[in-house]
């Protein structure tokens, strides 16, 4: 008999490895991996390279949201995102977009707008999806929920690093505001805030692998599917 599917939520604060396990996951069960924070940056860097994302052009933004065209694809097994038909994945990375991403998420029409998308690719469920708001908002109903927690040093370091490799010669002490700046407006942001769903298993990453998050992950996960 054929296990039904499941959808698998992994929420948390910015870099704490949510879309590394994410994809993980779905490649051992092959499910469907959608990266929602992809989706926010891909808005931020169209707003960016319009120069309508400040106050005073809000609703020029909010107007250009139906021009928008999001896409994941798949390349040889990597999945890569795409706006309007342009494969941006390096793009929505840059410092530019770190720094405004947060801000962006706070505009209720971006996240009505995102939050459509992101229920459409649960219709079939045999979904994972990483974000702020995915098992509190987006999937409330999941049937198996995470939040991701670590300490701010080491998701500083953690994204200094991974910035290094990819050429972004950022300082880490840039990176460490950054992180800090984006957890005020990602808690304290009156629509949709992050926060952990009451029925979320809880995991501080600061000190373990990524096999041993992903161990765990998976022994839970494996009840849910059995």
């Amino acid at each position: 008999m054929k296990k039904p599917k499941i959808i698998i939520t992994i929420d948390g604060y910015a870099s704490t490895g949510k879309s590394t396990q994410a994809k993980n996951i779905a490649k051992k069960l092959d499910y469907t991996y959608i990266d929602s924070g992809a989706m926010y940056r891909a808005v931020t860097l169209y707003a960016i390279r319009k120069n309508i994302l400040n106050e005073s052009r809000i609703n020029t933004l909010i107007n250009s949201l139906v021009d928008i065209n999001i896409e994941f694809k798949k390349n040889k097994n990597v999945q890569k995102i795409y706006l309007n038909g342009e494969q941006v994945e390096n793009e929505i990375r840059m410092s530019i977009v770190n720094s405004n991403v947060s801000k962006l998420s706070t505009i209720p029409e971006v996240r009505n707008f995102l939050l459509t998308k992101q229920r459409d690719y649960g219709k079939n469920k045999g979904l994972v999806m990483d974000g702020r708001d995915i098992g509190t908002v987006v999937f409330p109903n999941a049937e198996c929920k995470f939040f991701f927690n670590a300490k701010q040093e080491v998701r500083a370091k953690r994204r200094h690093l991974e910035q290094r490799r990819k050429g972004n010669l950022e300082t880490y002490h840039k990176v460490f505001e950054n992180i800090i700046e984006r957890d005020r407006i990602d808690t304290n942001r009156p629509f949709n805030p992050l926060k952990k769903s009451p029925d979320a298993i809880e995991i501080d990453v600061s000190d373990l692998t990524e096999n041993e998050v992903f161990n765990k992950l998976w022994g839970h996960i494996t009840k849910k599917i059995n």
